[in-house]
């Protein structure tokens, strides 16, 4: 897929200029927003991420404009998905640090500003190092299985605490922070003492986490497309509208309660792709000589992006069977009682 320089530097363009309009609405007027507004705003995103798709088809002009568009829908419905279990995380940071309401807006737009930038150092990196050694696909592809197995052990864990990490514990000894928030100030002055607010301690632990799932989807979409335009263009779709799913779905995230098992197929699917991609254009001398594994089959995206409606839509349905069936069951025991 050949993507001129002007085409990449007017997409970044667009985006940097939404979300600095973004920025400048939400900094002009912190407030918490109404559902009618996150809905319009989020049916706003999610219609231009399927109309980019219809145009990625469209400028290609050939064949393989089906089989690209393909691609990016594949991989934006993934790292959507993904994104959908950060907003539980997001919950828990916001919940341990005792985030206003009126503060949140902020705190997650920063907090996604920094994803976006830190998601395209992995794209590139990524990129290139597919283009220098294909063996990459087998570690890519381990690391999707082993992360789906451990997703799947952890999927009946009802710990609701965030555990921060090792380099959030050094941010908070290395700056001092507040108790008490200061509006939307990163840094605030106490006694003359200049000392981080506890919001900057929370757009770093949006940040930061972000960064850490993104050592999963960033392997998962390369799983479905090698082309880094699409890569990028899926991620900024998928984050573009993250701050107004937060809002709009917060409260429902708990009744999606097997998310995390759906997640652990999905990544595990594409995981076993890569691997059986990687064996089909193997240049490892100790597998087969170092020659091709013809008989592994190379699945194609059409295939991929069924499988990811199914069990997205399989994971909605059940989840939403077992909570109604619970509240009946809960509302049978009470009525007992």
């Amino acid at each position: 897929m050949e993507v001129a320089p002007w085409v990449w530097y007017l997409t970044i363009g667009l985006m940097a200029a939404v979300l600095l309009f973004d920025i400048f609405v939400v900094a002009r007027r912190p407030h918490v927003p109404t559902t009618k507004e996150v809905s319009l705003a989020l049916a706003v995103y999610v219609g231009a991420a399927l109309v980019f798709g219809l145009g990625v088809w469209w400028f290609t002009h050939d064949q393989a404009g089906a089989k690209f568009m393909t691609e990016y829908y594949a991989g934006w419905l993934t790292e959507y998905s993904l994104s959908v279990d950060n907003l539980f995380i997001f919950l828990l940071i916001m919940a341990r640090f005792a985030v206003p309401e009126k503060l949140q807006q902020t705190a997650l737009l920063v907090g996604i500003v920094i994803a976006i930038v830190l998601r395209g150092i992995f794209i590139a990196v990524g990129a290139a190092a597919i283009n220098q050694f294909s063996w990459v696909f087998y570690i890519f592809g381990a690391f999707l299985i082993y992360t789906a197995v451990k997703l799947a052990r952890e999927s009946g864990d009802d710990d609701e605490e965030y555990e921060e990490n090792g380099f959030m514990r050094w941010v908070e000894r290395r700056f001092p922070a507040t108790k008490e928030y200061d509006g939307p100030k990163l840094f605030t002055k106490v006694d003359g003492k200049k000392l981080a607010t506890p919001m900057f301690i929370v757009i770093v632990a949006l940040g930061t986490t972000d960064l850490l799932f993104a050592l999963d989807s960033i392997p998962a979409i390369y799983g479905l497309t090698k082309e880094p335009y699409l890569v990028l263009t899926a991620n900024l779709f998928a984050l573009m509208g993250l701050r107004q799913l937060y809002f709009l779905i917060g409260g429902l995230l708990k009744k999606l309660v097997y998310l995390s098992v759906g997640l652990a197929v999905l990544l595990a699917f594409i995981g076993v792709k890569l691997v059986l991609h990687a064996l089909h254009e193997n240049e490892l001398p100790f597998i087969n000589g170092g020659e091709h594994v013809t008989a592994a089959p190379d699945i194609p995206i059409s295939v991929s992006l069924g499988a990811i409606v199914v069990i997205l839509g399989v994971t909605t349905a059940a989840s939403l069977w077992k909570t109604r069936r619970d509240d009946r069951e809960s509302e049978v025991e009470r009525s007992a009682s």
